[in-house]
């Protein structure tokens, strides 16, 4: 068991700092607005401290998950920040979904620093971080990764290095191009179904057996179809993601035609009200 920090404590950071915590390791944990460190304290034990610098001394392994490539910086950087107070050969593992530009850049200020560093977005969603069976893409050094993989295991089914540092975030990339397609198509597969006088959950009943089966049709189809788009991962958020990716393919030349458009459909349900709604409501758009 390690002695470790946890920078974040939102819908992902909070469960996921709480799974560490259960298997027995020593966290203390930051949060921006401290009554939510407060309480997951109160919850789980451990402490809180009132910067990143006070919540990382001692720790072997600092993981942070907050909103994006700023949030990343300012808990990182500055006097405060996390690497002032990271001991040489601790290895700082970030989760937050952020730019590959950001993790080499935040690598390279680690390493002047005698730390490690790993990039570790995760998939999974709000559900696969309370019940501790994440996805995470990890980039970074295989001699580092190696340090940190036991302790992701506590809130990770699965967790895979895919390369140096950017790697991690640049699969979580293709983890989003995919996403944003496959939730445009079963959109339009609910909303025909709907107009063509089908039995909705009959339909994706029968058709998830089959060759167009997926994971959003098997936890989303059915909400879809019932107007219920509360289940955790924000649009605003997807658009945030799907804004990385589409700035990497402007520099590595990927074509990506179907991310731009569900781009500007998810812009459209934004403007319906619907930043707060999970991903699946791409369907109210078509029902409008």
């Amino acid at each position: 068991m390690a002695k470790v920090a946890f920078l974040g404590l939102g819908v992902m950071g909070g469960p996921m700092a709480g799974h560490l915590a259960k298997k027995g390791h020593d966290v203390t944990v930051y949060n921006r607005t401290t009554p939510k460190a407060e309480a997951w304290v109160k919850a789980h034990g451990g402490a809180f401290a009132a910067t990143p610098r006070e919540a990382v001394a001692g720790a072997e392994i600092v993981f942070a998950c907050v909103g994006n490539d700023d949030d990343l910086r300012s808990v990182v950087l500055g006097d405060d920040g996390a690497f002032a107070g990271m001991a040489s050969g601790s290895v700082f593992v970030d989760h937050t979904t952020a730019s590959a530009e950001v993790a080499r850049e935040l690598a390279a200020a680690a390493e002047a620093k005698g730390l490690g560093f790993v990039d570790a977005p995760v998939s999974g969603g709000q559900a696969g971080a309370e019940n501790g069976v994440l996805t995470v893409m990890c980039g970074g050094a295989p001699e580092t990764y190696a340090k940190v993989e036991a302790a992701i295991g506590s809130f990770a089914r699965a967790c895979r290095l895919m390369g140096p540092v950017g790697s991690g975030q640049l699969t979580k990339m293709v983890n989003q191009i995919c996403i944003a397609g496959l939730v445009q198509g079963l959109s339009e597969g609910v909303h025909f179904a709907k107009r063509a006088g089908l039995d909705v959950e009959a339909v994706l009943d029968v058709i998830s057996k089959g060759a167009a089966g997926s994971w959003q049709m098997e936890n989303r189809g059915k909400t879809m179809n019932q107007g219920k788009f509360d289940f955790g991962f924000a649009v605003d958020w997807m658009r945030k993601d799907l804004g990385i990716l589409l700035d990497e393919a402007r520099r590595n030349g990927a074509t990506l035609p179907v991310s731009a458009l569900v781009d500007q459909f998810y812009a459209e349900v934004q403007s319906m009200g619907g930043n707060r709604w999970d991903t699946s409501s791409l369907v109210a758009r078509l029902e409008r």
